[in-house]
């Protein structure tokens, strides 16, 4: 359970033995745990290096630090850090809104190329796909696939596949609530592409050999259009933000991890928004999932949280860690 802290199984072990019989040494500890004298000792000098042992009264010994002091200094740390992430990965969604809004110039320059319209996206989408060279990240915040984009993707997917390209592509966790869009999946992770789900995606974004995005004019409604970019720093910073993501992400055909508080990605989101006081309408369509699912998770939420409320739920979520 300490592993998010950093600390080994082996050494947990090592310290809930200490912290039961303080006076014992290596040898007893071995005994205690069932682990061999040297495993005991590296153990140990993990714990120290962690400050979770600290030197004794008595000479040459060590004593184990409270857990209300050893292991909440160590969780407080891991908090800030998550914290720190989390700032710089707003910091770089509010960078590129920024930029793309500052930069609807015309086309020629590094700035970028408004695209008006869905339907010239989906041709320039086709252009680049023809033209790409070597990998194409994508974000993909909505669930199912329209059929007929699909149709018209498939072919250009094989085609990229077939060269070389690589195709890694990030999804919301409910699109696998559709079975075409399923199919679809598995038959592209089956060319070689690569797909990750997480429960919420925060934009549409295409990058084409980490040389040309696509971003939208509006992350809300993709018909209004897109903006085509070139400019090194806001490519430099959509794909900070899409590897961020990817490395949060499930890979296709694995379960979604459960964390040590029994909750899964999609859970910790819904916690997330109803924590920022947004309603289960709002949950539900960052989710990509039905009102009545939404309302049926937080049910269970908040029986597991004892909370009385939805507000309760969110506050004891973060008492007890797990947000």
């Amino acid at each position: 359970m300490l592993e998010l802290l950093g600390v080994s199984q082996q050494a947990e072990a090592v310290y809930r033995a200490m912290l039961g019989q303080p006076g014992h040494g290596v040898e007893e500890l071995a005994g205690d745990t069932g682990l061999a004298l040297a495993s005991v000792r590296l153990a140990l000098n993990e714990l120290a290096d962690l400050a979770l042992l600290r030197p004794s009264a008595h000479q040459g010994e060590m004593r184990p630090v409270s857990p209300q002091v050893g292991l909440a200094a160590l969780l407080a740390a891991a908090e800030a850090e998550a914290a720190i992430r989390q700032a710089q990965l707003e910091a770089t969604r509010a960078a590129i809104a920024s930029i793309a809004a500052e930069h609807e110039v015309g086309r020629g320059g590094e700035a970028g190329h408004r695209l008006e319209g869905l339907d010239k996206v989906r041709i320039r989408l086709e252009e680049l796909q023809q033209l790409t060279e070597t990998e194409c990240l994508s974000l993909n915040p909505g669930g199912a696939h329209l059929p007929d984009a699909r149709d018209a993707a498939k072919p250009l997917n094989q085609q990229a596949l077939e060269r070389g390209v690589v195709i890694r592509a990030v999804c919301r966790e409910s699109f696998r609530n559709d079975a075409d869009t399923l199919a679809y999946a598995r038959w592209m992770t089956s060319m070689g592409g690569q797909m990750r789900t997480v429960p919420s995606v925060p934009m549409p974004l295409v990058i084409v050999d980490r040389k040309v995005a696509i971003l939208p004019l509006d992350p809300t409604d993709a018909r209004v259009g897109a903006l085509e970019v070139h400019s090194p720093g806001v490519l430099a910073a959509v794909c900070a933000l899409f590897e961020q993501i990817w490395a949060a992400g499930t890979p296709f055909g694995q379960s979604a991890p459960v964390d040590a508080h029994g909750c899964t990605p999609m859970e910790r989101k819904l916690l997330e928004i109803i924590a920022q006081g947004q309603t289960d309408e709002v949950a539900a369509r960052s989710l990509g999932i039905s009102l009545r699912t939404v309302r049926r998770m937080m049910a269970d939420l908040m029986v597991r949280l004892d909370a009385m409320s939805r507000f309760q739920a969110g506050v004891n979520a973060t008492k007890r860690g797990w947000l």
